[in-house]
């Protein structure tokens, strides 16, 4: 096993392009140790890429030292699909684990030839682990919440002391930031569910200091949230000090490529769950270790605006190791030689999310986003308990809109989603003013080009959105979200219980 293993690095490195013999004589003769620190639920909300009212100081030093990524994008804003797709580099689309927490135990089991990827890197001689505490500190939850429950053990251990013993590794830890404590199921019994941390997060964003965005109704709820989620951000940045600290102390760093990112986008009610940038975009940073060759890529400093899907970081995990990407792979490589051609669209999908059957899809280049409904009359009010309780600028929304208050760019979005919204990102970075019906040549062609792009690429992945659940999979759903989070009032109203 070993001397596969060397043989594989020794590939690894000659990729490359860097004589071996010219290599220093204590150059490593296993792959790196890889570590991955995902956050739940966040957009670009760290210091390094700008925002305000956060201290993100470990964050940003993993920038400066390592590659900031502007342009990257889940394949679904919401974890269970995304997570699903990033794990075997495949989209769940594809793969037939597109709908959020399918498949628990119905024996299901991945397509021929997909697997997860931590399996293929235990083939590779990796030992993997998915950690939850350093010590006395709790740095991850251990979530997989995957779409596949049939394929056996995911990870080795848990158990962050074995990682010294046991390189190369790939690590993974799951931050509990940012999300709300429900997982004790009583979230119905409470006035308010609270954010995972609150009680210790830096309260550096106020309701006073915060400028939530305008599709929000400026209002004390909403700024108070804002805050919240802020706040989670900089306690996030706290766990991940705590990690690279007892890195750096057991001798790892300099053996170790550091890749943060984040599973979807932002925890807001107009992020996690759509296809707009908020529920799509999300943060990526990578440091290389002193210790090992740097692809050509890579520049300490550097900010890379590259389309980026985060199953091409899967194909990249996998390169980064010394193993060859699986032809069945749909994720693209971006470091290393004879890489293919840049992407010039990502695409993602959203479809059923708990009890909630809405089917999204979205095709974003570097200026213009193409988002697809193929739910008529589905919007952002359409119910879902889980929203309806955690994020209370939604029941806010509603009654200002009874009160005859909610105007503007909160009152459109209370509307149904119209068949297709094209945004121009370069002028409007929060996706307010819809171009699809625009007499602009430019936004024509833009459409045109981005529906044609999303045409070919449900056809091309097998997109198995079209193909509806049996109502027997999806009812168990409305039963467990309405004991979970509750039913609101106005809807029992209206659909009284039969």
């Amino acid at each position: 096993m070993m001397r596969l293993h060397t043989l594989t690095w020794m590939a690894f490195a000659a990729s490359l392009v860097i004589p071996l013999q010219r290599l220093p004589a204590d150059q490593p003769t296993q792959p790196p140790n890889i570590l991955w620190i995902v956050g739940e639920n966040f957009d670009l909300d760290f210091g390094c890429y700008g925002t305000k009212n956060v201290r993100t100081p470990h964050v940003d030093e993993l920038a400066r030292q390592g590659v900031r990524y502007t342009h990257v994008f889940s394949t679904s804003p919401v974890c269970a699909p995304s997570r699903s797709a990033f794990l075997t580099g495949m989209y769940q689309t594809t793969t037939d684990t597109h709908h959020m927490r399918s498949h628990r135990n119905d024996g299901f089991r991945l397509p021929e030839g997909v697997r997860p990827l931590t399996h293929r890197l235990q083939d590779a001689g990796y030992f993997t682990a998915n950690i939850k505490t350093i010590g006395p500190r709790e740095v991850g939850t251990g979530k997989l919440d995957l779409n596949f429950t049939s394929e056996g053990a995911i990870y080795q251990s848990e158990d962050w002391s074995q990682l010294r013993q046991r390189q190369p590794f790939f690590a993974q830890i799951n931050l509990p930031e940012a999300e709300y404590d429900i997982y004790d199921r009583k979230s119905a019994e409470k006035p308010r569910v609270k954010w995972v941390g609150e009680q210790w997060h830096p309260q550096i964003a106020t309701a006073e200091n915060v400028t939530p965005p305008p599709y929000y109704p400026d209002h004390e709820i909403t700024r108070k949230e804002w805050a919240r989620y802020l706040n989670s951000v900089s306690g996030a940045d706290i766990r991940i000090g705590w990690i690279l600290e007892q890195l750096e102390q057991d001798g790892l760093s300099d053996d170790t490529i550091v890749v943060f990112f984040a599973d979807n986008g932002r925890l807001e009610a107009r992020g996690i769950h759509w296809c707009w940038d908020s529920g799509l975009h999300v943060p990526m940073v990578i440091r290389w270790p002193k210790n090992y060759p740097a692809p050509p890529q890579y520049e300490p400093g550097k900010v890379s605006d590259e389309l980026i899907s985060l199953i091409d970081l899967t194909a990249t995990t996998l390169w980064m190791a010394g193993v060859e990407t699986p032809a069945v792979m749909q994720g693209r490589r971006f470091f290393g030689e004879h890489l293919t051609p840049p992407r010039e669209f990502v695409f993602s999908a959203r479809d059923r999310i708990d009890e909630t059957q809405i089917r999204l899809r979205s095709v974003r280049g570097r200026r213009y986003h193409y988002v697809r409904n193929f739910t008529p009359g589905a919007g952002f009010s359409t119910l879902n308990r889980y929203k309806e309780k955690c994020f209370l600028v939604k029941p806010l929304m509603r009654e200002l809109l009874r009160a005859g208050q909610l105007t503007g760019p909160p009152a459109e979005l209370m509307k149904p989603f119209p068949d297709e919204q094209l945004y121009d990102i370069q002028v409007d970075a929060h996706e307010i003013n819809n171009l699809a019906g625009s007499a602009d040549p430019q936004h024509r062609a833009a459409l045109i080009r981005m529906r044609a792009a999303l045409s070919t690429w449900m056809a091309e992945t097998r997109d198995r959105g079209a193909i509806p659940e049996p109502a027997e999979v999806v009812a168990p759903f409305e039963r467990e979200m309405h004991d979970w989070f509750g039913t609101p009032a106005w809807y029992q109203l209206y659909n009284p219980p039969e």
